[in-house]
């Protein structure tokens, strides 16, 4: 019982000190990568966390569910782990930690319902503004050319991820700029930004009040706009994508005194016109390296008495 009360109260402490830890740190910014790296890492030991706690409550609670979870372990660890007298209130945690396991799951099987129904709807939209010539297949194009009148560019994602730009976006924008925002639109379908989406989408609305969900769900959407400015950047120049942001959005009313509250594009064009500079390879590598090890620290946990008692 004492395992899953420090497993509980270790992933509870993490969901409320992780991003207050991450929204002081300032290299997020300068390596957006990096940065979604390590919140899905924050966020997988948090559910590991939960999700072990759960194992081993229910463990305490049931002889049947602690013969299938130490079936192979010799007798000397199931008594190292000291469950005894604390069957009832292991129940209801057990009960309540997996109660959030399936409420996690239907969050992200609503979420992925919904997006696939957004999609289906766009690409039946799409179809009317562009239908198809005679010979041409769904979702066989991966560039798509829509008359309109509002500067705009998108990238659908599914089975056949097509990128869409309008024609005032082609007469607006100008030289390597519209190769620029192909470019950005191009890093997120090969990074798979829709499904970080999907899942920190799930997360905070399944559990508004957690503190890590809400944060992660907030930091995915920027990050994916920084991570995929850098990609276009890094082929076309942070001059060439910062104007095409502007030439995209300024009649959108993000820019100037009066900007949309909350509106990313402007701090993404200072970000681009005003570089910090990438952190230095060596410690990009160890907040990789450090922020992978995070997962494994609730797996250590859970197994502590184990060691102890084969040692």
């Amino acid at each position: 019982m004492m395992v899953s009360l420090a497993l509980l109260l270790l992933g509870a402490l993490a969901a409320v000190v992780a991003p207050r830890l991450l929204a002081r740190a300032e290299w997020p910014e300068r390596e957006p990568v990096v940065a979604l790296w390590v919140w899905q890492c924050v966020v997988a030991a948090v559910l590991m966390c939960f999700a072990l706690s759960m194992v081993f409550s229910a463990a305490a609670a049931w002889l049947a569910v602690r013969g299938h979870v130490f079936a192979p372990a010799p007798r000397g660890v199931v008594e190292a782990y000291a469950f005894g007298p604390h069957r009832p209130w292991s129940a209801v945690l057990a009960v309540v930690l997996a109660s959030g396991g399936l409420w996690t799951v239907a969050m992200l099987t609503r979420e992925i319902h919904r997006a696939r129904r957004r999609r289906g709807r766009r690409r039946e939209e799409l179809l009317v503004r562009s239908p198809l010539l005679p010979g041409e297949e769904p979702g066989g194009e991966r560039l798509v050319v829509l008359e309109g009148e509002r500067p705009d560019a998108w990238w659908l994602p599914g089975a056949a991820p097509q990128l869409v730009i309008t024609t005032a976006a082609l007469r607006r924008l100008k030289g390597r700029q519209i190769d620029a925002v192909l470019a950005h639109e191009q890093g997120h379908a090969r990074a798979r930004h829709d499904w970080l989406l999907h899942c920190s989408g799930a997360l905070a609305n399944g559990f508004p009040q957690v503190p890590v969900f809400a944060a992660f769900r907030d930091e995915m959407h920027r990050l994916v706009e920084l991570a995929a400015d850098d990609v276009a950047s890094r082929r076309f120049g942070r001059l060439t994508i910062a104007l095409a942001l502007v030439e995209l959005n300024e009649d959108r009313g993000v820019f100037g005194p009066g900007g949309t509250p909350g509106a990313q594009v402007p701090q993404r064009v200072s970000r681009l016109l005003s570089p910090a500079g990438r952190l230095p390879a060596g410690r990009r590598l160890r907040l990789t390296a450090a922020a992978a090890l995070v997962p494994v620290v609730p797996v250590l946990i859970a197994f502590v008495p184990a060691l102890r008692a084969l040692g």
